[in-house]
């Protein structure tokens, strides 16, 4: 409530306040689905706001881990525009920057025919994200929604170091960690420049930071 002064009288006054449009997963579908610039959290959408250096980055990882799954001859796709649904009953669709499914498990997926919507654990291999501004997400909440949802492997792909202290160490420095899952926690182990990347699920991969970072 607030008081305006009209003619030496104070006459009440009624702020207006418009609340967060909350939206179900079905409503983020049918209005952001072909839209990948948007995720959703507990019904709140979100703007990744992404930049060019962090696609170049996103782009040269899905291009690495094309050619190593072509070598391996695996049967697995990198899809473009794949949704992450990890709770059924929480609003909440993430969008990887990259990720890594196992073709062969998606006969399993029920919405896959009509929207590129990921519901099972098992059809995932990898996901990565790229780290942005909106680092505190990729290291912490969207740690703990992948690892309860049951993806095998992520990586968290610092390209500029801005992640907290408490997550990539000091002197805050380019790192991809690497988190794998045992039991139902992630175990995580981290890379700098001129490191190699080491993977279970590529165990083969020979790549370092410095292979995808923006010229």
């Amino acid at each position: 409530m607030e008081y305006v002064i009209e003619y030496g009288k104070a006459v009440q006054s009624v702020m207006t306040y418009t609340p967060t449009q909350i939206l179900t997963f079905d409503g983020f579908i049918e209005q952001y689905s072909a839209d990948s610039r948007y995720e959703l959290a507990d019904g709140e959408l979100i703007d990744m706001e992404p930049t060019g250096p962090h696609e170049t980055v996103a782009g040269k990882l899905t291009s690495k881990l094309n050619i190593e799954i072509d070598k391996q001859q695996l049967p697995w796709v990198i899809p473009t525009r794949a949704i992450l649904r990890p709770f059924a009953n929480v609003a909440t669709a993430r969008r990887p920057d990259v990720i890594v499914l196992d073709e062969l498990a998606l006969s399993q997926e029920s919405l896959w025919q009509r929207e590129p919507v990921i519901t099972l654990a098992t059809s995932v291999k990898l996901v990565v994200e790229v780290v942005s501004t909106n680092w505190e997400t990729d290291y912490a909440r969207k740690v703990e929604e992948y690892s309860l949802f049951g993806i095998a492997e992520y990586w968290i792909v610092d390209y500029l170091g801005l992640g907290g202290i408490a997550f990539i160490g000091r002197p805050k420095q380019p790192t991809i960690t690497v988190c794998e899952l045992v039991g139902d926690e992630y175990q995580q182990q981290q890379f700098r420049l001129g490191e190699k990347i080491v993977s279970r699920m590529f165990p083969e991969l020979i790549m370092r930071l410095d292979d995808v970072l923006p010229r």
